[in-house]
């Protein structure tokens, strides 16, 4: 892969020894991305150590044989070229996390956590004959008037 995914809040994780995954829960609320307005996609980065997830559970643990509580006591794989404000580096979405139960670096992410956010602006930038075949139900009126189109 030549492009790697930030990794931001709500990203999906899974541990090697869980059965269950769980979401990651940002604790720095200074940085965003995909976002118009910051509000839920914070930047993960290293400094989400401890026990930085919603439910704080992977479900059953195949090493305590009980409830899989994460303790992640750091990351690897991170974007070592950016510091951020509170000295950490954002994850990417092949970091990986190293837990104090497992031992090695067992959390993985399944799903980096962006989505897009389609707004008025990238409708205004889109080709019209693109538009079309794309919602042809579409009634684009004044500057975006579409032609009739010959395939």
């Amino acid at each position: 892969m030549s492009q790697k995914h930030l990794v931001c809040n709500g990203a999906v994780c899974q541990c090697k020894f869980g059965s269950a995954p769980d979401k990651l829960k940002v604790k720095q609320t200074d940085f965003y991305i995909n976002e118009n307005e910051p509000g839920q996609k914070a930047i993960a980065n290293t400094m989400d150590i401890g026990q930085p997830f919603a439910a704080n559970t992977f479900g059953a643990c195949k090493i305590t044989k009980s409830a899989c509580k994460p303790a992640i006591t750091q990351w690897q794989g991170f974007h070592d070229k950016l510091t951020m404000e509170n000295g950490g580096h954002p994850l990417l979405e092949d970091s990986k996390a190293i837990c104090a139960v497992g031992g090695s670096p067992c959390v993985e992410i399944s799903f980096h956590g962006q989505t897009a956010n389609v707004n008025v602006s990238n409708v205004e930038k889109a080709n019209d004959a693109v538009l079309y075949t794309l919602l042809p139900v579409l009634d684009i009126k004044g500057e975006k008037q579409l032609k009739y189109l010959k395939f």
